[in-house]
Order: structure tokens, then C-alpha cells, then sequence
């Protein structure tokens, strides 16, 4: 899909569309969909962003909440599934994943939203490395960086199905 044809969409359809790039939270799409036309993905990734800037506290703590735990094995939508296997995360060994478990739980405890990392690009290991190092951090740090975490997983599942150019005419 173009970025033009996503603009001539309805709400519904684009809902429909890509609603799914923000886990389990179509309300970003129904958002932002106002706001078109999108010039670019860039555009239209921004325009995202700044709808969950602009939502409650508690609303986006229910976007970090509504992520699955990284190599958790647990059920995920198709694009976490994909993502975490393209990591590596669903080849862990049992240390790995007993790892990968106790860290989970400890960051979870400490910050109430579970640890968020756009995996893309990265393997197992750095992924340890970043849950661990992310553990030392305040809640309101933490709290800032699992958002640019969503924001960069949203960015590249948008720049994945959408084509950037504009339509031939």
C-alpha cells in the first residue's frame, strides 16, 4: 500500500489498515486519522507519536501493558511473534530463558509495564544486556524509553507495509 492510498481511506479502513502497528491499541490510528493527508511515513509515524504523547497517563501505560514479555512463549499477535523470532528470542536455551524470565519479572515489579526493545536488528544476547542495564533505571527514564521503544517498533511496521513514494498518476 501507498501512503496516497492509505490517505483515501475511511476511518474504518485505515483503522483496519494499520491500526496494528501500536500492539492491541487501535485508538492511535483512530487518532490520528484526522490528520491526513500524511505527506510520508515519516509524516504519519509523527502524527502517531503525537497522539499518544497527547494521551492520558493512563493510557499509555495500558499501550506498554497491552506487549507481550519479550520471549515470554506466551500468546502474541503475528508482529511480536515474527520480530522475537527474528531476534533469536524463540531459539533460547533454558539458561537463556530462565534469564530471560527472572529479568522479566524483576522489571515488571519494578516498573509495573513490561520491558519494551524494538528487536529489530539485534540479537539475544544485546537484548539481555539492555534488559539488565535498563533495571538500573527510575521509573519516569524507564517509563520514557519503553515509549521510544514502542515508537521505533511502530515505526518499522509501518515502514514495512507502506511504500513511501507517492502513487504514479
Amino acid at each position: 500500500m501507498t501512503i496516497d492510498q492509505l490517505n483515501t481511506l475511511d476511518q474504518e479502513a485505515f483503522v483496519h489498515e494499520i491500526g496494528w502497528v501500536f500492539e492491541h491499541s487501535p485508538w492511535v490510528a483512530q487518532r490520528a486519522w484526522p490528520c491526513r493527508p500524511f505527506t510520508s511515513v515519516v509524516d504519519l509515524h509523527g502524527k502517531m507519536t503525537a497522539e499518544v504523547d497527547q494521551a492520558s497517563h493512563d493510557e499509555r501505560l495500558a499501550l506498554l501493558r497491552a506487549h507481550p514479555d519479550l520471549g515470554s512463549r506466551a500468546a502474541m499477535s503475528a508482529s511480536s511473534t515474527n520480530e522475537q523470532a527474528a531476534a533469536g528470542l524463540d531459539h533460547l536455551n533454558l539458561e537463556e530463558f530462565q534469564r530471560l524470565h527472572r529479568l522479566n519479572k524483576a522489571y515488571t515489579e519494578k516498573f509495573a509495564f513490561p520491558f519494551l526493545f524494538a528487536v529489530k536488528g539485534s540479537n539475544k544476547l544485546q537484548i539481555l544486556e539492555a534488559l539488565e542495564r535498563r533495571l538500573q533505571s527510575t521509573r519516569d527514564e524507564e517509563l520514557q524509553e519503553a515509549l521510544r521503544q514502542v515508537y521505533r517498533i511502530a515505526r518499522f511496521r509501518l515502514e514495512a507495509i507502506i511504500e513511501d513514494r507517492p502513487q504514479e498518476t
